[in-house]
């Protein structure tokens, strides 16, 4: 099974952004969201920013898998 997860985005050097979740920082393309900026949320997989998220949508997703233990780093 895949999983796309919720990622902030960090910096972006052209294509290419630094995303951050649970104190864990990577890089990830940006060719699929070519709208998305620093401070944005993006869904993550494989190394591709899939698709934007408002920061409320992002939050509920970190919420629903922290109550399935995978660990977000919110402590929760």
């Amino acid at each position: 099974m895949c999983l796309g997860v919720p990622m902030k985005i960090i910096t972006v050097d052209g294509t290419t952004a630094t995303v951050e979740m649970a104190n864990v920082r990577q890089e990830c393309d940006l060719s699929l969201s070519p709208g998305a900026k620093v401070g944005d949320y993006v869904i993550v997989h494989a190394g591709f920013a899939i698709e934007i998220l408002d920061e409320e949508d992002a939050r509920e997703t970190l919420e629903l898998l922290d109550q399935i233990g995978f660990d977000t780093g919110r402590g929760s």
